[in-house]
């Protein structure tokens, strides 16, 4: 059984930062691409940021570009992601996923491209 459990949002002034945490149990994420979603009220779930299995490539939506850093700790089988420089517009429930498929590369940015999700995270971002 494969969980993913995100952590690490809250409540931030624009301009500031948060560090997201996805860590996983029942599969090892080194093998596995990762990615980063996000859902604000009454809109569709977005792309946010993936990496290749291996963490060799990682792939952003433009408007976070410069401003969000997807990582690893393979040890803790771990994802995180960065946020910095947060904007209002960066409001919304974060998730983590994790692919089916092992040793892919490619930048997966679409939901059914990934197999197992956690249950998000609220990063809201005040003025």
């Amino acid at each position: 059984q494969v969980q993913l459990v995100e952590s690490g949002g809250g409540l931030v002034q624009a301009g500031g930062s948060l560090r997201l945490s996805c860590a996983a149990s029942g599969r090892t994420l080194s093998s596995y691409g990762v990615g980063w979603f996000r859902q604000a009220p009454g809109k569709e779930r977005e792309f946010v940021a993936a990496s290749s299995w291996n963490g060799g490539n990682t792939y952003y939506t433009d408007s976070v570009k410069g401003r969000f850093t997807i990582s690893r700790d393979n040890a803790k089988n771990t994802v995180y992601l960065q946020l910095n420089s947060l904007k209002l517009e960066d409001t919304a429930v974060y998730y983590c996923a994790v692919r089916n498929e092992a040793y892919r590369s490619g930048r997966y940015s679409s939901p059914p491209e990934y197999g197992y999700w956690g249950q998000g995270t609220q990063v809201t971002v005040s003025s």
